[in-house]
């Protein structure tokens, strides 16, 4: 046997075996795997509420006050198409019977009841602009649908309290009621109020 043979290094050392490989370093700090993507990011920051798809209570809540706005225009298309029949209804209420006598108030009457119904077609537009912003996420938009909706249900409190010549009105002015008072609360409930919070960040931070 020569010198160097079945000998190990010297320092009593020897180098890996024949076939032998290192295993892979792992990556630096920051890096990823191969193969593997980086996490996707969720909203971060201080406040940052969780990202969350317009709620069934908000859909459920502003489809109820569209709802609302058609009962409205159904009731003013009836209420014109039965004009004299509640002018009469409303003279004979107030213990006044048309007559000569009365002819100046009538006249007074009706342009009075005209002016309001232009107004109540107007204020039906108005309402359905906020209905959209409310669509939107706008939080202020949700608080004058609250107001509108509260003076509706005392409004329609009123009415059938009053009642009407028309049965079909009055049971309009049911169905109408129920439905703002549904319209009110899911715009109340929790998945709504997370969902205007959320949309609010948005804005706040030009996500949205």
């Amino acid at each position: 046997m020569t010198p160097g043979q079945g000998e190990n290094q010297p320092g009593g050392q020897s180098g890996p075996p024949q076939g032998w490989n290192a295993p892979p370093s792992p990556p630096a700090h920051g890096q990823q795997y191969p193969g593997y993507a980086p996490a996707p990011s969720a909203p971060t920051g201080y406040g940052a509420p969780q990202a969350m798809e317009r709620p069934m209570t908000v859909r459920a809540g502003l489809g109820a006050f569209i709802a609302s706005i058609v009962l409205s225009l159904v009731g003013q298309v009836v209420t014109l198409l039965n004009w004299q029949t509640i002018i009469d209804w409303s003279f004979a209420n107030a213990g006044i019977q048309p007559g000569a006598d009365t002819e100046a108030a009538l006249q007074t009457a009706e342009a009075a009841a005209k002016v309001g119904s232009v107004a109540a077609f107007v204020f039906i537009a108005v309402y359905g602009l906020f209905v959209w912003f409310a669509w939107s996420g706008r939080q202020w938009a949700r608080i004058v649908l609250w107001v509108l909706g509260g003076l509706g249900i005392a409004s329609g409190l009123a009415g059938l309290a009053v009642g009407s010549p028309l049965p079909f009105l009055s049971a309009l002015g049911v169905f109408q009621l129920l439905i703002l008072i549904a319209a009110v609360v899911l715009l109340a409930m929790k998945p709504s109020n997370e969902w205007y919070r959320f949309r609010g960040w948005q804005r706040a931070t030009g996500r949205g």
